[in-house]
């Protein structure tokens, strides 16, 4: 639509300025519609910014309502060159006494230095081909077949496609101006069980010593580990595995050799991992203060300026935080020594958070380990603050019914119904200031006319009394 322009000052009056304040006062609504639009996505950014803090209140509470999660472990050893030591929930507390004899081996042998080959290019198959098999412990024999021109990079190749459990490699057992060329083989595996067996070996590397003057040098043996685990004067217990790793050697313990003893001993000391577990219960706290702390800042109200915050007056935040309260400062049904946070140290404060006292859930988790663990965790008979906590968030952001889903749902549809509003309202102001433009622009036209004509006038008159 063409813009309409006024001719110009000339009648006095500026009707640009006219049509602008009219048009300006016509946009009043519109701003207070963009106001409340504005409104309207700051509470729709911090409710979702809430859903996330209380996403981390329910992982925190996750972390405790488990009984694996209390049983936990802390494993120390006297020599971590040793050995290394890792718990699991199911590991039993006590000091254990551990010699290691003997590391775990991967099996690795070449041909015999008499059967090296002076370059790596050199033909190592005298008929028109050959094979080289192989097996690892008990398992299938594995056939690799050569050319009549093949050469011991193409065996090392050959045999390491095949992906059996061995790995092959070219080493030059001699020096760099007269090299000597010998084909390794390592297991993959560590264990004597997975020791490797040379089949057949019809090349001229001749693993299997078929001249009289070839046969194979172990380079490695294939052997167990074994850790002896109780004290060598009584009546300890021999554990032989295929791996450095064992898993059974120490009930819910996974130690990791590293090397052997020789005729000392270590120890492995295995206790309760009380400092994890109140870390766990005091980042639960912290996660609730996050919730609690972030709808009080938003929930204020300015005497001065009387207005409010973002979730002042909002239903759905007290209904998040009475929620989350009940949650926790529940008495826990089934329990008889501690039944609820209050007695292990929670504190509520006046703004609604809490606090707890570290010597107090100290002294709980020292005095009544398992009745700490009883008021958080879920049991048969009572469900613990941990899972009531987790609970009480899944209500609040249930997809169907959660209070907090349907406010952000509310807030959504609101801020759509504003917006097209707000555009409905903008076209009619445009339409508006157009006719506004068209109405004066006629004016100025017919006051310039008059204008014209009173000056036409007035030189007449003058005109005839001069005459």
């Amino acid at each position: 639509m063409p813009t309409v322009s006024f001719g110009g000052l000339g009648n006095g009056l500026d009707f640009g300025q006219v049509v602008e304040q009219l048009v300006k006062a016509s946009r009043i609504p519109v701003d207070r519609l963009n106001a409340k639009k504005s409104d309207f996505n700051s509470k729709s950014t911090d409710y979702a910014t809430l859903s996330t803090k209380l996403i981390a209140l329910q992982s925190a509470a996750d972390k405790m309502r488990l009984p694996s999660n209390f049983d936990r472990s802390s494993v120390s050893v006297s020599d971590s060159t040793v050995l290394t030591a890792t718990g699991s929930s199911s590991a039993v507390q006590g000091s254990y006494t551990v010699k290691v004899t003997q590391l775990a081996q991967s099996h690795q042998m070449t041909n015999k230095a008499t059967k090296a080959v002076a370059s790596t290019t050199t033909d190592i198959v005298s008929g028109g081909s050959a094979t080289f098999t192989f097996r690892v412990g008990s398992g299938t024999n594995q056939t690799v077949s050569l050319s009549a021109t093949a050469t011991i990079e193409d065996l090392r190749t050959a045999i390491n496609d095949l992906g059996a459990g061995v790995t092959a490699s070219v080493i030059n057992a001699g020096s760099e101006s007269s090299p000597a060329y010998r084909l390794a083989l390592t297991a993959v595996s560590t264990g004597a069980a997975n020791a490797i067996t040379i089949v057949a070996d019809n090349t001229d590397l001749d693993f299997l010593n078929g001249s009289g003057t070839g046969g194979t040098d172990t380079l490695q043996a294939a052997q167990d580990a074994v850790i002896i685990v109780g004290d060598p004067n009584l009546n300890p217990v021999t554990f032989q595995r295929s791996s450095n790793t064992m898993t059974d050697a120490i009930t819910g313990v996974t130690l990791t050799l590293n090397k052997t003893t020789g005729s000392d001993t270590m120890s492995v000391n295995v206790s309760r991992d009380v400092t994890a577990v109140q870390t766990g219960i005091k980042d639960l706290a912290a996660a609730y203060n996050e919730v609690v702390r972030f709808i009080n800042e938003r929930n204020t109200y300015d005497v001065t300026t009387k207005k409010g915050g973002i979730f002042f007056n909002e239903p759905t935040v007290r209904t998040v935080l009475g929620q989350l309260r009940t949650a926790l400062s529940s008495v826990v049904s089934g329990l008889t020594t501690y039944t609820s946070v209050g007695d292990i140290g929670f504190k509520t404060e006046r703004d609604g958070t809490v606090t707890v006292e570290d010597a107090k859930l100290s002294a709980a988790l020292s005095s009544n380990y398992a009745a700490v663990k009883n008021l958080f965790v879920t049991q048969t008979g009572s469900v613990g603050v941990a899972q009531l906590l987790n609970a009480a968030v899944d209500t609040l952001d249930d997809i169907e019914s959660g209070a907090l889903t349907l406010r952000k749902r509310s807030l959504t549809d609101q801020i759509s119904d504003v917006t097209d509003e707000i555009a409905r309202k903008e076209d009619l102001i445009a339409q508006y200031e157009e006719r506004l433009r068209r109405q004066y622009a006629a004016l100025d036209g017919l006051l310039g006319q008059l204008q014209s004509q009173i000056g036409f006038l007035q030189t007449n008159s003058t005109l005839m009394r001069r005459n």
